[in-house]
């Protein structure tokens, strides 16, 4: 390793993954000098981004380890549902350090439903006992497809309203207009990406961290998949991947989808498909949060249609799990439950080569209602600190007298 990629950023990451976590280490790693490592930690040290632990002895002096300090700022984060939201107070490692849920209606709008949402954060600071000034970044989680470069939703079929509005843009002003933050470097940096995308990254990094490929699947008011390959979320060229709600079934073209097409399914098999089928029958059930009540309570309607639905869901699974032969594919959302993982598996061991789910773990979400709030977090902290625009935070921290904050 050498010249800019043994920078202080560089170092950092390698600290963080736990790659080298001593000077020593380091060195090795790198190739670079001493005295070059020790001024690049004295970089790392001063911004605050690093602390000193003592390292496990084999038989001399302990080394003196290294630590990314999770401590030294926070980030805002934000899961929107169909009816539902929810936001956080999380520290650099994830996590939470006060919450709070409460109803909103993604069909009311953007304007709406982001002012209602940013009002939450300044309650959740004060509970967090964290000032404004200690906020690094914003993550927001929504359930459509986002254009991740210019931080907007592409032709979402369940959020009317929302298409191509300055998502990143409005909700940092909101968030400035309820909680007056003012920071020296510039624009607070807001992220956005889709709700299933951050599930699967906050359900891999947590609870499989060694899994090379990873599937995780949200199955609520629509369906959605994310993809973790080698730690990194796959989104395709435009933000579409993982859409697998509108795969058409060849047998159910009589079902119209709110995407305009028929046979999707989400259509069919989605959490606001199975409160229909309900209500159809006497249930009265409007959403999928009702149907996730239902199968709490065990009702026999709810459990019948739920492990149907995991059937249908596993059959588009099948080829999902064929392509990128995964080592878990985790179930998340209103409908992850006993009779969808049942429905789920029945298929999938069916259908799918014994080859390909030979090593296949198929499991409900650990993270259960956080999984979209930890995937966030850690979106924004791996932005924030990768290397490149760690150095540049780095060099105009240098470029003040006196000092001042980091720049974000």
């Amino acid at each position: 390793m050498a010249g800019n990629q043994a920078s202080a950023g560089h170092l950092l990451r390698l600290i963080r993954s736990g790659t080298a976590t001593t000077r020593g280490e380091l060195q090795e790693a790198t190739g670079l000098s001493r005295s070059t490592v020790g001024h690049r930690l004295d970089q790392l040290f001063r911004a605050g981004w690093l602390r000193g632990a003592t390292g496990t002895s084999t038989g001399g002096r302990p080394s003196a380890r290294l630590e990314f300090d999770t401590d030294h700022a926070v980030v805002l984060v934000a899961d929107l549902e169909t009816r539902h939201g929810r936001a956080a107070v999380m520290d650099l490692a994830g996590r939470v350090l006060a919450e709070h849920s409460g109803d909103l209606v993604i069909a009311d709008g953007p304007e709406a439903v982001l002012d209602h949402v940013a009002r939450w954060f300044g309650p959740l600071l004060e509970r967090a006992g964290a000032s404004p000034e200690r906020v690094c970044g914003l993550g927001l989680s929504v359930p459509g497809p986002v254009d991740r470069e210019r931080g907007r939703l592409v032709q979402p079929p369940i959020m009317p309203g929302w298409d191509s509005y300055p998502l990143r843009e409005r909700f940092r002003e909101l968030y400035a207009e309820h909680v007056g933050a003012h920071h020296e470097a510039g624009p607070l940096p807001v992220l956005v990406d889709n709700d299933a995308n951050l599930m699967a990254l906050g359900e891999q990094r947590t609870h499989h961290p060694d899994c090379r490929a990873f599937v995780f699947v949200k199955a609520s008011t629509g369906i959605g998949a994310g993809v973790v390959i080698d730690g990194e979320v796959y989104r395709g060229i435009d933000g579409g991947a993982g859409d697998i709600g509108h795969i058409r079934l060849h047998d159910r073209p009589d079902v119209l989808c709110m995407c305009g097409s028929h046979g999707c399914l989400a259509a069919v098999a989605s959490g606001r498909a199975i409160a229909a089928q309900l209500t159809e029958a006497g249930v009265r059930t409007t959403s999928g949060s009702d149907v996730r009540a239902h199968l709490a309570a065990g009702q026999p309607e709810a459990v019948g249609l739920t492990r149907h639905a995991g059937r249908r869901v596993g059959e588009v699974l099948v080829t999902v799990v064929t392509l990128l032969n995964p080592g878990v594919l985790v179930l998340g959302g209103d409908l992850a439950s006993t009779p969808f993982l049942t429905g789920v598996r029945e298929l999938l061991y069916q259908r799918a080569m014994p080859r390909t789910t030979a090593h296949l773990q198929v499991l409900t979400s650990d993270l259960g209602d956080r999984a979209g709030l930890v995937g966030a977090a850690r979106m924004v902290v791996d932005h924030l600190y990768a290397p490149d625009r760690a150095d540049a935070r780095l060099a105009a921290l240098a470029r003040t007298d006196p000092p001042a904050a980091v720049p974000l």
